[in-house]
């Protein structure tokens, strides 16, 4: 609607001036090279007009012709660059369609269309990567990490192709250029703890342990491997207070409190550790320097006093009154231990040596070992430091599962029970 009114009021303007035009009085005449031209003033100045227009328009002309070249360059170049764009998508779409001949083709056709950029040169050595030509792949990396615009890609190309294949400490070189090209990139310092912790620099995987990372077994497998004792207790401190119920991370604090004369201090640790995750490792340590077996059996029942209930508690105390010659006490804390769900070989061996103990040859006391011992064969396993992650039993604690690579997972307990589906 504005458009119309516009488009009105133009034309009545025009219509006004040339009436205005046509009106005027007067003629002009003018003399060049001997002709003479004379006309009326209206028509005078529309041959003016005329002129003027015809000028314009041959300059334009004139310009067009020498803008030609430039012209002509630019439609080349912008269909070129079509053709490299439609080049770089047909590549996408085969590295992810998984059809490297095609990515190879596709890819190299980009490159010629559009030059080696950081985006060509990357589809590049995808493209041979998927066709399992890693060396070429590696070289288009390599030199990728030699230019500015490119650096940190082809550094990651090559960190890729290093991890692939287990060249731990080439991994880790790369990654500290590919740092200095691309400070905190969330993706590197992911890769940096996954390699630091295939290593075993607990340090640097504590240093770069993110939000959800095992904090407590990164710090206590750090403490462990740290020679200076103030940084190990610094780190064994941080560990227990991650997570109290580690059992590593408390004795390696426990430890280190009684290397410097500090007993008490480490005792409480093992006790509030126990009350948090019950392990024999923690009764050993409160046990190692008691000798008298009446003593130990106290010492036993001052441990166990804020988590009486545990299995391990009970389990804990049978034993120690059996040392003691308590029969009747280990027997009922057997017992209780059982009652409590303990089900494993150890509580039968343990109850088949109460009962020789208790009851010595006696044909009752042959019979309940013999069952007590029957029982064993056909026990659960003991607990054990097992991967939560892939179910593999390992000898000892680790920071870092040896057959996942997972870390922190490897926690003490008892085989996973296979749970059979009941009738519909």
């Amino acid at each position: 609607m504005l458009q119309s009114f516009l488009l009105v009021i133009g034309f009545s303007v025009a219509v006004a001036v040339s009436w205005w035009v046509a009106g005027l009085p007067g003629h002009v005449s003018a003399t060049v090279a001997g002709l003479s031209f004379e006309a009326s003033a209206p028509v005078a100045i529309a041959v003016l007009a005329v002129f003027v227009l015809v000028v314009h328009l041959l300059l334009r002309l004139l310009a067009g012709l020498v803008h030609l070249p430039g012209r002509v360059g630019g439609w080349k170049a912008r269909r070129r660059r079509g053709s490299g764009d439609d080049a770089v998508s047909h590549t996408l779409v085969a590295l992810a369609a998984g059809e490297p001949k095609e990515a190879l083709h596709e890819a190299e056709r980009a490159r010629q269309l559009l030059g080696d950029t950081p985006q060509t040169l990357l589809l590049a050595a995808e493209s041979h990567r998927l066709a399992g030509e890693h060396d070429v792949a590696e070289q288009i990396y390599e030199t990728m990490s030699e230019r500015e615009d490119a650096a940190f890609l082809g550094l990651r190309g090559l960190f890729r192709q290093a991890m692939a294949r287990e060249e731990w400490e080439n991994a880790a070189e790369i990654a500290r250029r590919a740092e200095a090209a691309h400070p905190g990139g969330t993706w590197l310092r992911v890769e940096r703890e996954q390699l630091a912790v295939r290593i075993g620099n607990w340090d640097e995987a504590l240093a770069l342990a993110g939000p959800d990372a095992p904090v407590a077994d990164f710090a206590t497998a750090a403490a462990l491997a740290e020679a200076d004792p103030v940084a190990a207790m610094k780190l064994a401190r941080r560990a227990w207070k991650a997570d109290p119920g580690l059992t590593p991370a408390a004795l390696a604090f426990a430890r280190l409190l009684r290397r410097v004369g500090r007993d008490s201090r480490a005792k409480d640790v093992v006790r509030q550790a126990w009350t948090a995750s019950p392990h024999p490792d923690l009764a050993a340590f409160m046990l190692e320097e008691v000798t008298n077996q009446l003593e130990r059996v106290k010492v036993a029942t001052r441990l166990v006093e804020r988590n009486r209930a545990h299995v391990e508690s009970h389990f804990l105390l049978a034993r120690e009154c059996l040392a003691a010659g308590l029969t009747g006490e280990a027997r009922r804390h057997a017992e209780d231990a059982r009652r409590a769900g303990l089900t494993q070989k150890r509580l039968w061996l343990l109850l088949a040596d109460i009962e020789v103990e208790d009851r010595g040859e006696t044909e009752v006391g042959r019979m309940a070992q013999r069952d007590a011992l029957r029982k064993a064969a056909a026990a659960e396993p003991d607990s054990a430091w097992r991967c939560e992650n892939c179910g593999t039993v390992q000898a000892g604690w680790l920071a870092a599962c040896p057959a996942c690579q997972t870390a922190g997972r490897i926690r003490w307990g008892g085989a996973a029970r296979l749970v059979l589906p009941g009738p519909e």
